[in-house]
């Protein structure tokens, strides 16, 4: 099955997460098909935090992927501000 999730990046107690289109029975950090997106929950001020690409997002769930529970909550919160 093909997974919406997030894979970490960044360092020690320096988190950062990549959003991507993955097979679900790939790890956490290994292959993927897809970047589309990114969450920093260190971002402070003005920074970014996260950055969803809605087009790309629309497409993989059209053919079936399913969010992760943490996606779809950062999904939610990104079209929150999106709307706002």
């Amino acid at each position: 099955m093909v997974v919406i999730r997030l894979s970490r990046g960044g360092a020690k107690k320096r988190p950062f997460f990549n959003l991507v289109v993955t097979d679900s029975r790939n790890r956490r950090d290994g292959r993927f098909i897809e970047r589309i997106g990114f969450f920093n929950p260190m971002a402070s001020g003005a920074e970014e935090s996260v950055r969803i690409a809605q087009d790309r997002l629309t497409y993989w769930q059209g053919v079936g992927a399913q969010l992760s529970p943490t996606a779809a909550r950062l999904v939610e919160q990104a079209g929150k501000k999106a709307a706002a």
